[in-house]
């Protein structure tokens, strides 16, 4: 193969890598099993190329968001070791056939990824599936029993400065088809105006979209300071003893914010949120709700989610996949409609009034002179 060179960005955290990256450098990351979210990002970003300290498609349940890189031709170098990510960002390294190079001399072996070795390790992924299902729901169910009291009742937080009550209310996340789905709703968003909460990175996906925020709510570590700054009513997501990570961000932005101490992903703290507000209709985008989900995001179980959703009830609509639903493509017959729809009018009009009438005539009448004297 060709040896492929340039700048190295290493980073152990692939979200935050994403926001460094510069087009045609080189990612470096260490991110076991990459989801969606993960290669989108680092296509956008316009990487050259990625290394991976560990396995992209490991093999442990179907995992197809790597062939997604391929595809765009992104090549990727699997399994090359944690010592990758102490190459200083922004040193010239090259890839080879052999693996990583560093000055042309110190070789990180790796193994290249193929569309054919994600597709084989999918399907062979199939048969433990049944067994990490099983150990996935025990420990949903063990961590249900010590999080049941807390779901069950109130959140303790400030008042919100935005009403809930009797309003629907969009929660969006940053995740799989987040896009897809705002863009096939906005015709919702325009209509029913509901209070839009963004779950972390979910805030910049609304502003993507033209849409400011009302609450942004989470630990505050994968949202731009673009979205924290642009006027939203923030929530920290902290702990249930109150510890907050993402307070110090906020602080040292100098914006203000408020603590919500609770168990469980913030998408769920947000959901739970909206209820306990009144909401008359609750609606997500990108949300995590399955057992590959959970497995993607790298998390064992998925306890708060299961109570919350059980909570809510007919409350919530999951928004997910509705762009598959009703794709919204151009057809020629829709345009045939609208044509004929518009003929209908206008030829009433020319019967009815005698001046368009007498002008119609006109016309025709001089183009049918004109082609007699062109057979002259």
């Amino acid at each position: 193969m060709k040896a492929i060179s340039g700048a190295a960005r290493p980073g152990r955290c692939t979200k935050d890598l994403v926001r460094t990256l510069r087009p045609g450098e080189i990612a470096i990351i260490d991110h076991e099993d990459l989801d969606e979210l993960a290669v989108q990002s680092l296509l956008q970003a316009r990487v050259k190329a990625v290394v991976n300290a560990r396995a992209s498609a490991s093999g442990r349940y179907p995992n197809l968001a790597p062939v997604a890189l391929l595809q765009a031709g992104v090549p990727v170098l699997d399994c090359v070791g944690p010592g990758a990510l102490y190459i200083e960002p922004g040193r010239l390294v090259e890839l080879g056939e052999d693996g990583l190079r560093v000055d042309g001399t110190t070789v990180l072996p790796g193994k290249w990824l193929t569309r054919d070795e994600i597709l084989a390790r999918a399907s062979a992924s199939y048969a433990n599936l049944t067994r990490e299902f099983l150990r996935f729901m025990r420990n949903t169910l063990e961590y249900a029993e010590g999080e049941l009291q807390v779901m069950a009742g109130r959140l303790e937080y400030e008042p919100l400065p935005v009403s809930m009550g009797g309003r629907h209310v969009l929660i969006v996340v940053r995740g799989q088809h987040y896009r897809q789905d705002l863009r096939a709703i906005a015709p919702y968003i325009r209509e029913m105006n509901p209070v839009l909460v963004g779950v972390d990175g979910g805030a910049d996906a609304l502003l993507e979209y033209g849409y400011r925020p009302h609450i942004i709510i989470g630990d505050m570590d994968s949202v731009s300071d673009r979205a924290l700054g642009c006027g939203a009513y923030l929530l920290v997501h902290a702990y249930p003893g109150g510890d907050a990570p993402g307070k110090a961000r906020v602080e040292r932005m100098h914006l203000p914010a408020s603590i919500l101490p609770a168990p469980g992903t913030s998408e769920d703290v947000a959901m739970l949120l909206a209820y306990q507000e009144g909401a008359d209709l609750i609606v997500t985008v990108g949300s995590h709700s399955s057992f590959l989900d959970f497995m993607a995001k790298g998390r064992p179980g998925m306890a708060s989610t299961l109570l919350v959703r059980l909570k809510i009830g007919s409350l919530l609509v999951d928004a997910r996949g509705v762009s598959k639903l009703y794709p919204h493509r151009f057809r020629l017959d829709y345009l045939l409609e609208i044509i004929g729809a518009a003929l209908i009018p206008l030829t009433i009009t020319l019967l009815v009034s005698p001046p368009i009438y007498q002008l119609v005539r006109l016309f025709f009448l001089q183009l049918q002179l004109a082609a007699a004297a062109s057979l002259r």
